[in-house]
């Protein structure tokens, strides 16, 4: 009911899918982000992801690592590629950040594996 939550969660959502799509770009492992609001799913595939077919293409086993890193970060992902996040009204700009910031080492453990 409060004014601008709605823009708020649309521009958190916009900054996280900025962030990871640099995070990844930075070291060079390909991966396609999909969002909507404050929903997002990042999935480890050079292609555009539309549909289930597409979707199964992507490397779970980059997901897999990928998700660990994130997870010994303090960051808890969805823990399947098939799954989406969502950013809520509970999640500050320094949760952001820091998810951003725990992506890059993230993707880097990634392009190391």
């Amino acid at each position: 009911r409060e004014p601008g939550v709605y823009e708020g969660l649309e521009a958190m959502g916009q900054r996280l899918y900025d962030g990871l799509q640099a995070a990844a770009q930075r070291v060079g492992v390909p991966v396609y982000t999909t969002r909507i609001g404050s929903m997002f799913c990042t999935f480890f595939t050079a292609q555009a992801v539309t549909d289930y077919a597409s979707a199964s293409t992507a490397d779970t086993a980059k997901f897999r690592r990928f998700f660990h890193a994130m997870l010994e970060a303090g960051v808890y992902l969805a823990p399947s590629q098939f799954e989406a996040g969502f950013i809520s009204t509970a999640h500050t700009e320094q949760d952001i950040d820091h998810t951003i910031e725990a992506s890059q080492r993230a993707f880097e453990a990634v392009a190391k594996a």
